[in-house]
């Protein structure tokens, strides 16, 4: 489990295997093992040197997510210990699909959500995109907006999205619950 906050910028060195250089990342307490929240995409640590993180990715992995087939920076996350600040939401690092940026209007971002996830995404639920744990403003139909603060925009990837970039989404946990108790009414 996650939070959406993210603890660090890495950048990915090597694709096959993936290996992240992870320098600004604290990396004294992780092991071969632990899952590190990589993009909003939940991998297992499978060797650690200096400052590098390496990564097994399968290709399902790769064919159902955006942002680990190239070189370029990625929103990491440690993941999370029972004490714990739950500063965000409860994130699993399971994308529920690539949504894309419709418009970027100087702190406000659009995207457009896969139709089967919009039913998830609610104005003022929380929604995880590469990793980032955001407040919901507005929702219409499988498009939803969210205000970026300037801190956010400046510790994440965020920064660099413009419409048309491609994005990790992950829904709220609890609304997926919610609907399987509901039997999906």
């Amino acid at each position: 489990m996650f939070t959406g906050i993210v603890q660090a910028i890495g950048k990915i060195e090597r694709l096959a295997p993936l290996e992240i250089e992870a320098r600004s990342l604290r990396l004294t307490d992780v092991r071969v093992g632990d899952s590190i929240c990589v993009q909003g995409v939940c991998l297992t640590v499978t060797a650690k040197k200096n400052a590098r993180l390496r990564f097994d990715v399968s290709r399902e992995t790769l064919r159902v997510t955006t942002g680990l087939g190239a070189k370029g920076e990625v929103n990491l996350e440690k993941s999370l210990r029972l004490a714990d600040r739950l500063g965000g939401h409860l994130v699993t690092g399971h994308v529920d699909g690539v949504g894309r940026v419709t418009r970027v209007r100087g702190s406000v971002f659009a995207f457009r959500a896969p139709k089967a996830l919009a039913r998830y995404i609610a104005r003022k639920g929380s929604v995880c995109v590469d990793g980032v744990s955001l407040t919901v403003n507005r929702v219409s139909g499988a498009q939803f907006e969210v205000n970026l603060i300037p801190h956010t925009l400046a510790v994440t990837t965020l920064k660099r999205l413009a419409p048309g970039c491609k994005v990790n989404l992950e829904v709220d946990l609890v609304a997926r619950y919610v609907e399987r108790m509901l039997g999906g009414r």
